[in-house]
């Protein structure tokens, strides 16, 4: 069963046909909302608002480990996350992008399901932290779908809630940040140490903070009108992605838990 998350903008997932809603409980706490599973041209999906139903979560406060614990606990095989980002290089408003890898600027986040105590010591390999072939099957739905996409990216993972300095935008850029989210820490780290095999599908909603028309201030109207067209988008991606990713093949792409 593939597991989307949905982040700003895409707090409800239209084209889900909802067969049931559970609460569920983890060791880690509760999970942003209930997960509601369904299904999308003909394939089961549980979904996830990663920040809650009515977005009342900011992102330095979704419970990053109960939202993964839950949707591995309830049979998801493989992690869809969609974000939007702002662009600092090659991306512009209203592009759809696949990163493939991603640097952490983000603090005091509960990061990992091994955190001493009872629990052994681990080390997760995070080379590459977007699973390869998770990614290809997003571009293959894409293509499908008619939706362009852009293959690669560097992902800057930020505390939030505020947005950046112009400073800052500068200085991911010369740390090879090509976007900058909130979410995407230690959010895929947390589906690494699950051995879920994890995507994520980033809508660029504007320039960063002094690039292009954002050089004195970021427009939120425009950011609000630009997330809306970009997650249209990713509805059809994600009818075309669904049957892509049957449980067979997503549990070949990682199992087990921790």
């Amino acid at each position: 069963m593939l597991a989307i998350i949905g982040g700003s903008g895409l707090t409800t997932l239209s084209t889900l046909a909802v067969a049931h809603r559970e609460i569920v409980r983890t060791p880690y706490g509760e999970p942003s909302a209930p997960l509601l599973f369904g299904q999308i041209a003909g394939g089961d999906v549980v979904f996830l608002a990663r920040h809650g139903h009515g977005h009342t979560i900011p992102p330095h406060r979704v419970n990053y480990r109960a939202n993964l614990s839950a949707l591995k606990s309830r049979g998801a095989h493989a992690v869809v996350a969609v974000a939007s980002v702002g662009g600092i290089r090659g991306h512009l408003p209203g592009d759809l992008v696949l990163p493939h890898q991603l640097v952490d600027y983000t603090y005091d986040r509960q990061h990992t399901f091994f955190d001493g105590g009872d629990r052994r010591v681990v080390h997760a390999d995070f080379t590459h932290p977007y699973t390869p072939s998770l990614r290809a099957a997003c571009l293959d739905a894409a293509s499908k779908a008619g939706v362009a996409v852009g293959d690669g990216g560097v992902y800057a993972a930020v505390q939030g809630p505020r947005l950046e300095t112009a400073a800052e935008i500068d200085r991911l850029d010369r740390d090879g940040a090509t976007m900058v989210g909130m979410t995407g820490m230690p959010e895929a780290a947390l589906a690494r140490e699950l051995d879920l095999p994890y995507a994520s599908i980033c809508v660029v909603v504007n320039h960063a903070a002094g690039r292009g028309d954002s050089t004195q201030a970021i427009a939120m109207e425009a950011l609000v009108r630009t997330l809306e067209s970009g997650m249209d988008k990713v509805r059809r991606l994600l009818e075309h992605l669904v049957p892509l990713v049957p449980p067979p093949v997503a549990a070949a792409l990682g199992g087990g838990a921790p």
